[in-house]
């Protein structure tokens, strides 16, 4: 999947309104946005000051909430015009125009972070990908880190397809959505992993590494 970065830049100055609207009516694709991000935001304050990585920021809705409330933030987008608006909320933050399909930027590589975050925007890699992906972010946490990614996603497969069926309308085909029961067999044997289901199209992962062997 190429992600058409000319779309997502035209698309920056009314995404969070087209989000809204969305949700509003508890429609697909956007069904529980702010349950998700609320969730997401909570994990994190757990930990006060927490390092913070934030794959494909958007527009820094969440990312800026974080930042006024002390955390250290990093991040990186592919959308220039994205990029502008969330560096007009988080001038300090260490954002990085990045293509997401590439991993992580060399920049970022050497560092651990407390939480890795990301929202609405992993469903553009195919479920292999997202397992390598997840597996590759695994490495950059520290000891008692998380991954938190909130997206469209299902407990199962069928309540993928009954959604696609009831959204037949506007249905993304182009995009691959979390399946938990399935995300879950993949990654078993490398990760401890649990799903929020927070509305009836979307929910958060919190997702950790394996518990050490004492020595």
């Amino acid at each position: 999947m190429i992600l058409n970065k000319q779309g997502f830049d035209l698309w920056a100055d009314g995404y969070d309104q087209t989000v809204q609207l969305s949700e509003e009516n508890n429609q697909y694709p956007f069904a529980g946005y702010k349950a998700i991000l609320n969730k997401i935001f909570n994990e994190v304050m757990e930990n006060p000051a927490s390092t913070v990585l934030d794959i494909g920021f958007g527009t820094g809705v969440l990312t800026a909430k974080l930042y006024e409330h002390g955390h250290p933030i990093s991040g990186f987008d592919f959308s220039s015009n994205m990029i502008a608006i969330a560096k007009g909320k988080m001038p300090q933050a260490n954002l990085i125009e990045w293509d997401l399909t590439k991993g992580l930027p060399p920049a970022l590589l050497q560092q651990q972070y407390d939480a890795i975050i990301s929202t609405y925007a992993l469903h553009h890699f195919t479920d292999e990908q997202k397992g390598e992906y997840i597996s590759q972010l695994l490495q950059h946490l520290t000891p008692n880190g998380k991954i938190l990614i909130g997206d469209v996603a299902f407990e199962t497969r069928e309540q993928l397809e009954k959604c696609r069926y009831d959204s037949r309308g506007y249905w993304d085909d182009d995009e691959f959505y979390f399946v938990h029961e399935e995300l879950k067999s993949l990654l078993q044997d490398i990760c401890q992993l649990t799903f929020y289901p927070l509305s009836h199209c979307g929910g958060v992962f919190v997702i950790s590494g394996l518990p050490k062997d004492p020595a």
